[in-house]
């Protein structure tokens, strides 16, 4: 169940350009991260272009599936802390990856919604730490590890 706004939409319009998540990027994948309790989660249906071999999701696209949801979810993780701390009404702040390792468990089958779930494992003011899984039919299909670091001012 999806509730409140997608992380990415909080973004201000110049940050949302990004190929995977970006708003404003009509050629993106316009992935969609949201919190379920302190999980997030996303999904989406690959199209036929997607394909790797016929019948089977490209890798390359699961990468970037699980980089955008692990810097969303840093993003949003980061936002949440600081909500804790008795800051509100902050523009949630942007990370970028800083090491990213991909298992690839299962072959990943085209026609199937796959779903992302992550797991924030460390937040710190600069560095977030997310575990992120995706599953296609409840096929466990790849697993990744982030390390998502505050994006630096001159990238901005």
């Amino acid at each position: 169940m999806q509730q409140g706004v997608a992380f990415q939409d909080a973004y201000p319009d110049d940050l949302s350009h990004c190929y995977g998540c970006g708003r404003n990027n009509s050629q993106g994948h316009q992935l969609k991260s949201y919190w379920r309790g302190d999980e997030t989660v996303a999904h989406f249906m690959p199209e036929p272009f997607h394909t790797a071999i016929p019948g089977f999701v490209y890798g390359g696209l699961i990468a970037s599936l699980i980089d955008c949801h692990g810097t969303g979810s840093a993003s949003a993780a980061a936002q949440r802390a600081l909500q804790q701390m008795g800051e509100v009404d902050i523009e949630p702040p942007r990370f970028v990856t800083a090491a990213l390792n991909i298992d690839y468990l299962a072959p990943t089958p085209m026609g199937v919604e796959l779903a992302l779930v992550g797991v924030i494992k460390e937040v710190k003011p600069r560095k977030v730490v997310v575990d992120i899984t995706l599953s296609a039919g409840g096929t466990l299909c790849a697993r990744g590890h982030m390390v998502a670091v505050k994006m630096p001012d001159t990238m901005m």
